[in-house]
């Protein structure tokens, strides 16, 4: 009896200590979050950003599960971080909130314009929500575009077709992520870390088309521990590449990734004229990860750690717990 007292005393000291950086359950809103839902303070994400104002205090916003036919431009001035309702934080599988909106970027008058989630708030962060762009084939339609720097995604899906993801300026880190296209789905000039994702062609095409341009810009884009693979019943075996240069110098790694045999054995094509682009993979695995008949690849010694990719300050900015 005495020792189950001492254990039980132990737990409870360990509950009611500062909260860790990570939360262990999003089913229910912390209480300086606004929050979003059909009986929730506002019924529509678009609401409670307007509501935010212009303060820059720290702010967030927690969305209840369904379904949100909205398009939103993120420009708060203060730290903003975005929670969806699930019950496991650690992944995006059991998630119930999804942003869409459809729309291509003819329609549009641009790239950005097109997009369902615009952010351009340097420091947000958002947790376990889901962004579509419905349009579909035929054009340029994108998701989300992450125009800001020390941007943190988590636990996120990003699903369109033909660019998903902009990610296009500053520093980015994407965690546990599904993101899913077919032509050029994760794209532009941003430096960006996608740690533990899944990324899933849904046709022929090619998964990256960075845009890096000067030799002095420092970006890349790298893909670590991730899978690469075909989205569930389409069959593009040996038709996908990992990649083409949007711009002349692109820079890209995977590394310690698993490459199904969607990719073809050439792993890297051409896009941008007179392009010498930085292509790399170091230590992946699986079917499509064989080396011998690349093309326009570089060669590296080993991996590229995040410092590399995000700066010396990473840890204060990136959830490191995720």
């Amino acid at each position: 009896m005495h020792l189950s007292i001492l254990a039980l005393t132990a737990l409870l000291a360990m509950l009611t200590t500062s909260t860790p950086t990570k939360r262990n359950t999003q089913a229910s809103p912390s209480s300086d979050c606004l929050t979003v839902g059909s009986n929730q303070q506002y019924h529509d994400i678009t609401s409670a950003l307007n509501a935010l104002s212009s303060s820059s205090e720290a702010a967030c916003i927690y969305i209840t599960a369904g379904t949100y036919k909205e398009q939103l431009t993120i420009d708060y001035p203060g730290q903003l971080t975005i929670y969806g309702e699930t019950d496991d934080t650690t992944s995006y599988k059991r998630n119930t909130v999804t942003i869409t909106h459809t729309i291509s970027s003819e329609e549009a008058g641009s790239l950005d314009k097109s997009a369902t989630v615009n952010v351009l708030a340097d420091g947000f962060k958002m947790y376990n929500v889901n962004v579509e762009n419905g349009f579909g084939e035929g054009q340029q339609a994108v998701a989300v575009v992450a125009n800001a720097d020390k941007l943190g995604f988590y636990g996120c899906q990003f699903k369109s077709y033909q660019d998903t993801l902009y990610a296009k300026a500053g520093t980015q880190y994407y965690s546990n992520c599904r993101i899913e296209g077919a032509v050029d789905y994760i794209f532009g000039a941003a430096s960006a870390w996608f740690g533990e994702c899944d990324i899933i062609s849904s046709g022929a095409g090619y998964i990256t088309a960075n845009s890096r341009e000067e030799s002095s810009d420092s970006s890349w884009y790298a893909i670590d521990s991730s899978t690469i693979t075909a989205a569930s019943g389409v069959d593009i075996t040996g038709k996908v590449y990992l990649g083409r240069p949007w711009r002349v110098l692109a820079r890209v790694i995977y590394q310690n990734s698993e490459l199904t045999g969607i990719i073809n054995p050439g792993g890297w094509t051409t896009m941008a004229e007179n392009a010498t682009p930085l292509f790399y993979e170091y230590n992946n695995t699986g079917d499509g990860a064989g080396t011998e008949d690349r093309k326009y690849e570089s060669q590296i010694e080993g991996a590229v750690d995040r410092e590399t990719v995000l700066g010396s300050g990473y840890l204060d900015w990136i959830d490191g717990d995720y």
